[in-house]
């Protein structure tokens, strides 16, 4: 459950710290005092959207912690470990906003995505906003709602798996067989390509050995000519050294200079006889052959010229003639491509058809008890004459489709005897809150999020019904933590613990604080919520009453 939250420069809340206990939590105040803020903030620390404009004036930066108690939520703990962020039987959300729009967020101390926030979120809490009521206007917002009280999670994303698997697989086979013309005219042009590439049959390493060649039987007389100079110098350089090491007879020059002279011209002589042996091997190793130099340019020439016309460099050569080689390979097998694609968007869809009929099942099963306890509720919500349906239409195409074998929709009708429509074309603004609220009620039974929190979804409501609607939220919270935000007093009388928000004004700036209220302040609150602006002994003793009943 959330346990605590903390807001530091907020829109117009500088500092605040407020800790939550399980049951009924309500939040109530003045209208404009900001019962929405709290709440704001920690759909922050959930992913929400942030706006440098909510940073409080002056201040750099805006902070949201939010703490939840996660010891006995297992699907957590496992979400956490799964991501090595897992720190015990508490898990922190922070949120971080900057007056130049940077915005940053943490999940146990560690940076994170706000889809990972928001994905941890939704096993957290779960949020209806006092617009709720809209989305449920939408097509597939009815059929996800359906589906998660179904409890067919898995089974909804198995079928838009073997779908969208499908879909890809007919685009592919679609490409492959609407394209023959152009398939068939890149076969060609890819078999004369490979074809004079096989005939060119350039080897590993066979360009640089034959440049090398090249520049060598090039200028073979160049390097003879100059090889044999630098051979014969070799050699009077070698024989003055030896003549200058006998001069330096050790028996007569007897110094350390004298035999370190020694030491070098005898490794100068060596040196310059080991020399004049590699340049020996290099003359033998050079002729003049005209014809094998005539040789080498042809070939050279072959490769350059393949090379130009595929515009690429010659060192790329072989590359591209195993690139070519494996497109040439694919296309032509292409045919049994086109056939395996065949058997595997068979088998997928058999696949589909299987777990679309088992969802379909499901889904009629579960339309007919949300159905039932709905239109309970809605009787206990002055709606009882409300004929509440939910449509499973089949789709007209017979494809694999991601959603499903049948179109959802939820149907009302308001007065007796008139057939059901859709909720957008019937319902008005507070039938539309009583509706939503009653799916809300009944799904909360399947919803996995141990806190929920309702955001004014009881506007358009007041009377004996808000006096329900209380009742309902005050038994939720026996399975699950509630927060509620509401300006209903038969609502707030409700709640295990009452939070009150107020604003103040101190000259300079606008200020909003939560604090939590004790019995007799609650009984205060509640007569405010009652009575307006002047309390009355009458209002106070009605609001007494409304908290022992």
């Amino acid at each position: 459950m959330l346990a605590q939250i903390t807001i530091s420069n907020y829109t117009i809340v500088s500092e605040l710290d407020m800790e939550f206990s399980p049951g009924m939590t309500v939040i109530t105040g003045e209208t404009g005092a900001g019962k929405s803020i709290m709440l704001d903030a920690l759909g922050l620390c959930l992913g929400d959207r942030a706006d440098p404009k909510s940073v409080r004036h002056g201040s750099e930066r805006a902070e949201i912690t939010a703490v939840f108690a996660i010891a006995a939520l297992d699907q957590v703990t496992a979400w956490l470990k799964d991501r090595d962020l897992h720190t015990g039987d508490e898990c922190l959300l922070r949120r971080v906003v900057t007056a130049d729009g940077r915005s940053r967020a943490y999940i146990n101390g560690s940076l994170s995505t706000l889809q990972d926030c928001a994905e941890l979120g939704a096993l957290l809490i779960d949020i209806h906003s006092q617009h709720a009521h809209q989305s449920l206007l939408r097509k597939p917002t009815q059929r996800d709602l359906l589906d998660a009280y179904a409890g067919q999670k898995a089974l909804t994303r198995a079928v838009e798996q073997h779908a969208s698997d499908w879909l890809r697989k007919r685009r592919e086979l679609e490409l492959l067989a609407g394209s023959k013309d152009e398939h068939t005219s890149r076969m060609q042009l890819l078999a004369y390509q490979v074809e004079e590439l096989d005939t060119l049959n350039l080897q590993e390493s066979e360009l640089a050995d034959l440049e090398q060649e090249q520049v060598l039987l090039a200028n073979a007389e160049d390097i003879l000519t100059t090889a044999h100079r630098a051979l014969e110098l070799c050699e009077e350089q070698e024989s003055g050294t030896r003549q200058a090491l006998k001069l330096l007879d050790e028996d007569v020059h007897v110094t350390s200079f004298a035999n370190s002279a020694r030491e070098l011209l005898d490794s100068a002589a060596i040196a310059l006889n080991e020399a004049h042996g590699e340049i020996q091997r290099h003359i033998d190793s050079v002729e003049v052959n005209p014809e094998r130099l005539a040789d080498v340019q042809k070939r050279l020439e072959s490769i350059y010229d393949v090379a130009r016309k595929h515009r690429v460099v010659p060192e790329q050569l072989a590359a591209l003639h195993l690139a070519l080689a494996e497109e040439l390979q694919g296309l032509t097998d292409g045919g049994q491509r086109i056939s395996q694609l065949e058997q595997e968007m068979a088998e997928l869809a058999q696949q589909y058809a299987s777990d679309a009929k088992l969802l379909g099942k499901q889904r009629r099963s579960a339309a007919k008890k949300l159905v039932k306890n709905t239109s309970s509720v809605l009787a206990s919500l002055a709606m009882e004459g409300c004929q509440f349906e939910i449509a499973l239409t089949p789709l007209k195409s017979e494809d694999p489709h991601p959603h499903g074998s049948e179109e959802v929709e939820f149907l009302i009708s308001t007065n007796p005897g008139a057939p059901p429509r859709p909720l957008g074309k019937i319902a008005s603004g507070g039938e539309l809150s009583r509706i939503s609220l009653a799916i809300g009620v009944v799904t909360a039974d399947t919803a996995t999020a141990p806190s929920m929190v309702f955001d004014e979804v009881d506007v358009g409501i007041g009377g004996a019904v808000a006096e329900v609607v209380g009742t309902l939220l005050r038994t939720m919270a026996e399975r699950s933590q509630v927060l509620c935000v509401t300006h209903l007093a038969q609502v707030a009388a409700q709640g295990t613990h009452h939070l009150q928000v107020s604003k103040t004004n101190t000259g300079s700036s606008v200020e909003t604080r939560l604090r939590r209220l004790d019995t007799e302040e609650k009984v205060q609150e509640i007569a405010r919520m009652l009575g307006g602006v002047k309390i009355t002994p009458q209002t106070l003793a009605h609001a007494r009453e409304m908290l022992e009943s």
